[in-house]
């Protein structure tokens, strides 16, 4: 009985020294460590129902998004005359894949809870410090049909 207390208390020391990184698998870990980071938009694209629209984040607007090996968060806010409200400011995120060109988030949160629970696949681009991600953004509860086109600075 003692042997076997010892040898349980043994077992659960060698556990106790593991890392606390999680294994990382196929799934879950980007094939690029390039696209993890923080990237601040500089513009967007929108194209919808023949229209096209196109926003310049650089002005009275600031948006982020932060990338991990796993997981992904934007920001967004405005700045200067309508810095203080709160109906300007957009937040998300969740978890993410890559596999080769082909980026695909999971919007696990999101403040329009329309948009969660949903998947948009991007294909990205690096080149420099500069990330362009194209996509279909489909959301049928919120009438959502469009294809978003990003392109984003590193910040970090």
């Amino acid at each position: 009985m003692h042997r076997f207390f010892g040898l349980t208390l043994c077992g659960l020391f060698l556990l106790s020294c593991s890392t606390d990184t999680p294994p990382r698998t196929a799934s879950s870990a980007p094939e690029s460590p390039a696209l993890t980071g923080t990237w601040q938009l500089l513009s967007g694209t929108v194209i919808e129902n023949g229209d096209t629209t196109v926003t310049d984040y650089t002005e009275g607007v600031s948006f982020i998004k932060i990338i991990n090996a796993t997981h992904f968060a934007f920001l967004q806010h405005a700045v200067g005359e309508h810095a203080d409200s709160a109906a300007a400011f957009v937040a998300g995120g969740g978890r993410y894949t890559l596999a080769d060109s082909t980026y695909t988030e999971h919007l696990d949160y999101c403040s329009a809870p329309e948009w969660e629970g949903n998947d948009f696949t991007f294909t990205v681009s690096l080149r420099g410090d500069t990330l362009v991600q194209q996509g279909r953004e489909e959301v049928a509860s919120a009438g959502i049909s469009r294809l978003n086109i990003e392109k984003y600075r590193r910040v970090h």
